[in-house]
């Protein structure tokens, strides 16, 4: 059993800046530190139609297959390699390809709704909230999706107030309460930032 293996939770809602502090960290940490982000392991869709697909609500907890993710994260901890889904958002399908995370003294992963899947909390030795207001939330993600997802902006927007905030008030921020450590992030935090970093080195 790989005992000195620890697993970093981040959560928070969509566009808090999970993505953003899990770069700095793998910049500060490299080899030392794995990724594992939730949304690798979103359902597959590919037996629904396209239509069918885009109706799904990707912000409810079923959507994603956390018993999955939950083992993976066993298997990390016992200092084994796993093969994680590759998900193609513009389909909404897994592709046919999985890609190695390798064992890492760090396992660090991030996602929407961690705190909010009890299996998922049992496996993170420290779980870090992301707190942002919604406002910021939505103006990052509008420039996500159109950027990386080729979504337009009022898809987005429609998305976000049909889905996305309900699922908000549901599960991501009553998942605050399971949370170590809450980091405001409506601006950038470089000290929170550093201090992690900082404590992240220790433990390799």
């Amino acid at each position: 059993m790989n005992t000195n293996c620890t697993i970093v939770g981040i959560a928070g809602p969509s566009g808090s800046g999970k993505s953003t502090l899990c770069e700095n960290l793998q910049l500060a940490l490299a080899d030392k530190l794995t990724l594992v982000p939730e949304d690798a392991y979103y359902r597959d869709g590919s037996h629904l139609s396209f239509e069918d697909r885009t109706l799904v609500n990707y912000d409810h907890p079923d959507s994603i297959e956390h018993d999955l993710l939950a083992e993976h994260l066993g298997a990390l901890k016992q200092g084994q390699s796993v093969p994680s889904p590759v998900y193609d958002f513009s389909t909404h399908t897994r592709t046919t390809e999985t890609t190695t995370l390798p064992a890492a003294p760090v396992i660090l992963v991030e996602g929407i709704l961690l705190l909010a899947h009890l299996e998922l909390r049992e496996q993170l030795d420290i779980k870090i909230y992301l707190d942002t207001d919604t406002a910021t939330c939505l103006n990052r993600r509008i420039e996500r999706d159109i950027k990386e997802r080729g979504r337009n902006e009022e898809d987005v927007r429609r998305q976000y107030r049909e889905t996305v905030e309900p699922m908000l008030h549901e599960y991501v921020i009553p998942s605050r309460n399971h949370a170590d450590i809450i980091i405001p992030t409506d601006h950038k935090n470089p000290t929170a930032q550093n201090m992690l970093i900082s404590y992240l080195h220790t433990l390799c």
